[in-house]
């Protein structure tokens, strides 16, 4: 639990306020406007994802998409890493799980 939470705080400390509202409209399927107003940092937005079930220190497939479509490779990076290392899950693996959207993100690896 102490890697994911470095890895949100690392994650937290590179996305400015011009970033999260870039990241914000990203997930505008997933988070209604008037909720999105009132998401003011990125430690809040990663705490929304994580009470409506779309982050988990075990499934960050849904950042990983986010990342990639707001063309941030570095935020995308620090995911795939942390994926690889301490998850222990790389392209390589045949797991049959949610956990990553390996194909696209294994560019950034």
């Amino acid at each position: 639990m102490a890697e994911y939470r470095r890895l949100r705080e690392e994650l937290a400390q590179n996305i400015t306020a011009e970033d999260l509202e870039q990241l914000k409209c990203a997930c505008k399927e997933d988070i209604p406007s008037e909720q999105s107003e009132a998401i003011a940092t990125s430690h809040h937005w990663f705490t929304f994802l994580e009470q409506h079930g779309k982050l988990d220190k075990d499934d960050l497939s849904y950042i990983e998409h986010i990342f990639e479509i707001s063309r941030r490779p570095d935020l995308l990076t620090m995911v795939v890493q942390y994926r690889t290392h301490v998850l222990k899950i790389s392209e390589e693996d045949d797991v049959d799980t949610k956990l990553t959207r390996i194909p696209s993100a294994k560019k950034y690896k």
